[in-house]
This record gives C-alpha cells, structure tokens and sequence, in this order.
C-alpha cells in the first residue's frame, strides 16, 4: 500500500493494517469451505423424540425466571428486494405488465394483503378506491400508491413496519409479531421481554414510533426494547474490478456495509444468559405461532441442558480431575458435542485440550428439511488446521466448479433458516469477546455498482456462518412450518402469511 493511499485512509479514521488485510482478500479471494459432507439425522442433526422434547421444554419453563432473555432480531434491510418485481412493472406497458403471471397474482390477491385496508385509505385521500382502480385496470396506480412517498412509501420502509398479517379489525407488523413471540417463550427475569432490534440511522426514529405504539397492543406486559445500528467501523473498502480502492466523484475512498457478519459486533455488546436470534420477516400470525414456540423452548432447553453440563465439566476440570472423570469428559465431548479431539496425548495435555475445546460460546440451531431455498446449510467442514466441525455454509462458500462438493450440496437434507440460541457467557459468569471464535477466512467478495460503475463488495463472516465457526453448535431438526421467510411481496399471499 502506498503512502498516499495510506494517508488517505488515515485521514478517513479507517484502521489501515484492518484495510490491508482487506485488499489482500480482494486479491486473493476467500478459500472455499472445505467441506467434508453434509449433515444429516444421526450425523450432526438431533431429532428428540416426544419425551427428549417434552424434557427440554420443561427444562426451559423451569429456568425461565432466572434467566435474563435477549430476542435479537436483525431488522435493518430495507424492503425494497420484496417490491423488486412491482419496481420493474412500473418500468413496462401497463396492460402488458398485467398479464406477467407474478403482477396477477398480486393484483388478484390485493384483498387479501393486510396493508389493503391502508392502501385503500392511502386512495381515498385522492378520491378514488383499490376497487375502482382494479376494475379499470390501472394497475399502475395502485402499485405507486404502495411503494412510493406519496403513497404507503413501502418501497423504501425497512420490512419490520409493514403491515403483514390481518387480524378481525387490524393488522400487524413483524415489529409486533415479534412482541407477540417475546410473550410467548421469552419473558425472563422480572418478568422482563427484552427485545434488540438492529435497525438502519435513518429508520430507528420510525421503529421507536412504532414501538410505542406496538406497546399499547400488549398492555401488561413489561417490555424493554433497545436497537443498535450497524457499526461504521465494521464498514468495508469497496474496490475497482482491478482491486483499487473505489473512489467517489468527490475524490473519497468508498466503503460499504459488510452484511450481516457485520451485526457480531452489536451481539458482541449484548449482556445475556440466553439471546434468541431471528430474522424479522420470519414471522406468522398467531394462530400458527404455537410449533414456533415449541420449538423455541426446546432450542433453549437442550442449549441449557447442554451448558450446564459443560460449565460442571469445566469447573472440574479447572481443579483437576481423575483419569476415569476425565476419560468421561472426552467422551461427552466427542460422541455428544461431536467436537474433534486428537488422542494419544499425556494427562495434562488433555485437559488443557479440553478446557480449550469446552471453553466457548453455544449455540443451538434449528434446521428445517430441505426445500431447495436458497441459502445456508449444515456442513461438516474441515478447517485450514486439519479439525472437523459443524457449520452453516452458504451457497457462495462453496466451489461450484467442484462436481463433489456441488454433489454433496444437492444431496444435503436439511437447511438452515436462522433459527438460533446462544449461550454466550463463560462458566465464571464472564461474557465472551465473540469475535475471538470468527473465522475471518468465511468471507464473501459480491459485486455491487454505484453511479453505473461497477465495484468489488466485501462482506465479513455471516453472523451465524463463519461469524460463529469457534462455537460449540447443536444442530436440531425443526418443522418445517417454523420457516416462513417474506422473499416477495406475494409470499404474503402463502397461507403461512393468512389469518
């Protein structure tokens, strides 16, 4: 890096030893995952039975009051990849657009949308309703009346203050199904429901307005929300198609929000026995809610069952154990938490092993079967020191001009919807510096376009992919019915999405 470039950097208050590493990942790319297979039922995945489940859930429900409980919900990113499809119609002939099998089916559905009530008040104001403008195929009418300013202004509103459930005489957002949820599985110590929502500068003054009104909708309960933005220091450089820095008209180094990998820094800042993490549009109306908190608590409860075991172990071993203590504690460690140990070692070699193995955040994450979504999964991986562990891959980190690897992904039976539960204290009661267990290897390099230019994007580790690759990880199948992501507009329209 030269002089310059340097002192450019410092003058932007960049870390420039951090944005070093960063170009050299541009001009090296990120090494694929080395995986090994897939996981699978008895291989990586927990399936409890009846009993096992009805144990972790107790468990839970026992433990609750003692615990404090964060919902951590990543709810920054805007809504406007939801109304990609209705943007570009405004883009085409009218009558032409009409007849795209997407634009039907949304134009056909618009009773049955839970802003149509809103979107219909939104067209009174300038004399005319959603029915008029139906029957007279003005089609383009009602979707500017829903994605512009003028309008519901919901091609640029974040997804968490839509309206996407339609009860008997309102509707709600995913703000408030996530107040809903939080009722359900979530109150903790004082019968507190704390709620974390990480949210854009530009939308957190309209998320606090709606928080306030969400409040009013759950009388007697105690909640305490708090939100955090994406940190400007997790921002990455953005680079030519040739790795120079990017450089804006004005002459400044661009960087860029680094994706979700980003937000392990917030999580970082989360003071917690147990945090919940869940995408915010991965909500149903509650009449679907109960296998969601089903669940919900048997994540927590296995994750506890499962700590308290370790954090016995650790204490153990932290005063010194037995030869036949510590052959159990392998055991646990091997056949249990499937963690990769090296054998033939002498006494103290292996318990220092072990403390190093065990001594680490949890979690537990549920896995769906696989629907051909497009996404993560659950992989055994081997890293660049020879050691097998499970992790959530996604597409991107795997080769795809590799035939056994691609094989291995289309073969895969389950996939990760984001479903987890963290444990992220130590046995001592200290909470752990989490970016000291991310894989900065597991990056994404994507390409992006500013200004009709084309650039190089760099995303740090996802936050529940190489982010948490140090982390001792439960995989559990979960049904399928507790995955119910809103990609587009008309996946409203799913019967998930209905009351």
């Amino acid at each position: 890096m030269n002089e310059s470039l340097k002192t450019a950097l410092s003058q932007a208050g960049a870390d420039v030893m951090e944005v070093e590493k960063q170009l050299e990942y541009f001009r090296k790319g990120f090494p694929y995952l080395h995986v090994m297979r897939a996981a699978s039922i008895g291989d990586g995945i927990l399936k409890p039975d009846e009993s096992e489940t009805v144990q972790y859930i107790t468990h839970y429900e026992q433990r609750q009051q003692e615990l404090s409980i964060v919902k951590f919900v990543p709810a920054s990113g805007a809504a406007s990849r939801m109304f990609k499809q209705l943007f570009a119609y405004l883009e085409e002939d009218e009558q032409e657009g009409g007849k795209d099998p997407f634009i039907e089916k949304f134009i056909t559905g618009l009773d049955d949308f839970a802003f149509s009530s809103a979107l219909n008040g939104k067209l009174k104001q300038k004399g005319t309703t959603l029915n008029d403008l139906k029957h007279q195929g003005k089609y383009h009418e009602i979707v500017r009346a829903l994605l512009s300013e003028e309008g519901l202004n919901y091609g640029w509103l974040p997804k968490g203050l839509l309206q996407f459930h339609k009860y008997s005489d309102y509707a709600r957002t995913p703000v408030e199904e996530h107040f809903s949820e939080g009722v359900q599985y979530a109150i903790g110590a004082g019968n507190k429901i704390r709620l974390h929502f990480t949210v854009s500068p530009e939308h957190q003054h309209e998320f606090e307005s709606h928080v306030a009104q969400a409040r009013a909708g759950f009388d007697g309960y105690d909640f305490d929300v708090t939100f955090s933005q994406q940190k400007k220091s997790t921002d990455t450089i953005a680079v030519t198609p040739e790795n120079d820095p990017f450089l804006e008209d004005d002459g400044t180094i661009l960087f860029r929000p680094a994706g979700h990998g980003a937000l392990l820094e917030n999580l970082n800042d989360i003071e917690s026995d147990l945090i919940f993490i869940k995408n915010i549009d991965n909500v149903v109306p509650d009449h679907l809610k109960g296998e969601t908190v089903k669940y919900k608590k048997l994540l927590a409860g296995l994750l506890l069952d499962t700590r308290d075991r370790v954090f016995n172990y650790l204490e153990q071993l932290e005063e010194g154990v037995g030869e036949s203590t510590l052959i159990e504690i392998e055991d646990y460690a091997k056949n249990v938490l499937l963690l990769d140990l090296k054998d033939g070692r002498d006494k103290a070699e292996r318990r220092e092993q072990l403390i190093y193995a065990l001594d680490r955040p949890i979690r537990a994450c549920g896995m769906v079967e696989n629907t051909g979504e497009p996404g993560g999964g659950p992989f055994w991986v081997k890293d660049k020191n020879g050691k097998l562990s499970l992790q959530i891959g996604e597409t991107a980190q795997l080769d795809p001009n590799d035939e056994d690897i691609m094989a291995k992904l289309q073969g895969s039976t389950h996939f990760s919807p984001t479903d987890v539960v963290c444990s992220v204290r130590d046995y001592k009661g200290e909470k752990f510096d989490l970016l000291q267990f991310r894989d900065p290897d597991t990056g994404f390099i994507t390409e992006k376009s500013k200004g009709g230019r084309k650039l190089k994007a760099l995303e740090l580790p996802g936050l529940w992919n190489g982010s948490m690759a140090g982390w001792i990880s439960l995989f559990v199948e979960v049904p399928l019915i507790t995955f119910n992501p809103v990609k587009t507009v008309n996946d409203l329209l799913r019967p998930e999405h209905q009351g």
